[in-house]
C-alpha cells in the first residue's frame, strides 16, 4: 500500500512523536489478549527521552528560567543525555551529561558525538544501583551551582511529564476499542505518570501497571538491589511517580527481559534495549491473565543498536 509522505519538517525537533504502534504476532500465545506495542525508537535519537527532552528545555524557554548563553546540566544513563545533547544543539545551549561506565558505550558515545561534555563516574563493576544514582545526582548538583546554568533535574521535573503526555494522546488516537492495560518500566516515572493522564482524560478505563526489575523490586516489594537493566529500577520511588496514578507494580526477571529483546528481534523484527524486553515481558504476562477479546499495550523505548557493544545482542546470548 502507498503512503503519502509528509511534507518537510521546519527542524529535526519536529520530527520528534508520531511514532507507530504495531501489534505482536509471534511472542504472543493464542490464549492471549493483543498486545500493541509503540515503536519510540522511531524519535530522533533512537528514544523515547526526546519528548522529555524537548518539553523540559521548551517549558523552561517559555518561563524564563532558561536564557541565551546558559549551559544546560543533566544526569543520566544516557538516553536523557543523548536527547539532550540534541535539543541543546539544534538550539545553540552548551550541554554538561553526568553519568557513568554502567551504560552502554554507544550512548555515551552519542552524547560526545553531538558535542556535548561528560562526565563519566566509575561503577561498582559496571552495576546499576541507588548509590551510584546519587553519585551522579551529587555531581550534577556541583555543576548547577553556576549562576548560569540551568539544571533540568529530570527526576524532580513535572515538565517532562507533559512530554510523555503525548504518548497517551497519540495511543488513545490509534488504538481502536479499549486500552485495557498499559505497562511500563519506572526509571523517572514520568512516560507512566503522562501516559496515564492522558488515557484518563481521553475516557480510558486503562489499567495502568508500573514495571521494574526483579533484581531491585521497590516499587513492588519495598526492596532495593542492583541490575543491569539501564534507565529503570533507581531502587527508591521517583519523586515524580504518584501512586494514584498507577493500579499495581509489578516485578520481571532481567534474564527473561534480556530473552524477549533478542526474541523481538529475530522473532518480531522490533529491535529494541533490555528496558523494552522488559516491558514486553510484563504486557505478555498481563495478556495471559486477559485473555483474547482484550488489548494491552506497552512501549518499545529506544533502539538496538544502542547495546551492541554489550552482552544483550552477543555471540553467546544470540545462540542461548
Amino acid at each position: 500500500m502507498h503512503r503519502v509522505p509528509p511534507p518537510p519538517s521546519a527542524s529535526i525537533l519536529q520530527t520528534i512523536g508520531n511514532t507507530p504502534v504495531v501489534p505482536l504476532r509471534k511472542v504472543v500465545s493464542a490464549d492471549s489478549a493483543d498486545v500493541l506495542v509503540k515503536l519510540e525508537y522511531f524519535n530522533p535519537t533512537g528514544s523515547y527521552k526526546d519528548r522529555m527532552a524537548l518539553a523540559m528545555i521548551e517549558e523552561a524557554e517559555k518561563r524564563g528560567d532558561l536564557r541565551p548563553g546558559m549551559r544546560v546540566v543533566e544526569f543520566t544513563g544516557g538516553s536523557t543525555g543523548s536527547s539532550l545533547a540534541l535539543i541543546c544543539s539544534v538550539k545553540g545551549y552548551p550541554f554538561t551529561a553526568v553519568s557513568s561506565d554502567a551504560f552502554s558505550r554507544e550512548k555515551l558515545a552519542t552524547i560526545r558525538a553531538m558535542g556535548a561534555d561528560l562526565v563519566e563516574l566509575p561503577s561498582d563493576g559496571g552495576k546499576i544501583s541507588k548509590e551510584l544514582f546519587h553519585r551522579m545526582e551529587h555531581e550534577a548538583e556541583k555543576l548547577a551551582a553556576s549562576p548560569d546554568v540551568y539544571y533540568t533535574r529530570q527526576l524532580y521535573n513535572a515538565d517532562s511529564i507533559l512530554g510523555y503526555q503525548t504518548i497517551g494522546e497519540e495511543l488513545a488516537q490509534q488504538v481502536s476499542g479499549p486500552i485495557d492495560a498499559f505497562c511500563a518500566a519506572v526509571g523517572t516515572a514520568g512516560m507512566l505518570m503522562g501516559v496515564s493522564r492522558a488515557l484518563r482524560k481521553a475516557g480510558q478505563a486503562t489499567r495502568i501497571i508500573a514495571l521494574e526489575p526483579e533484581g531491585s523490586p521497590f516499587l513492588s516489594q519495598g526492596i532495593t538491589g542492583s541490575h543491569r537493566v539501564e534507565g529503570i529500577g533507581l531502587g527508591y520511588a521517583p519523586p515524580l511517580l504518584d501512586s494514584a496514578s498507577y493500579d499495581e507494580a509489578r516485578a520481571v526477571d532481567e534474564a527473561q527481559a534480556r530473552e524477549m529483546a533478542r526474541r523481538l528481534a529475530r522473532e518480531e523484527g522490533i529491535f529494541a534495549g533490555t528496558s523494552s524486553g522488559l516491558n514486553v515481558a510484563g504486557a505478555l504476562e498481563l495478556a495471559r491473565e486477559l485473555g483474547p477479546g482484550h488489548t494491552v499495550v506497552t512501549v518499545a523505548v529506544d533502539f538496538g543498536l544502542k547495546y551492541l557493544t554489550g552482552d544483550l545482542y552477543s555471540a553467546e546470548a544470540s545462540r542461548s
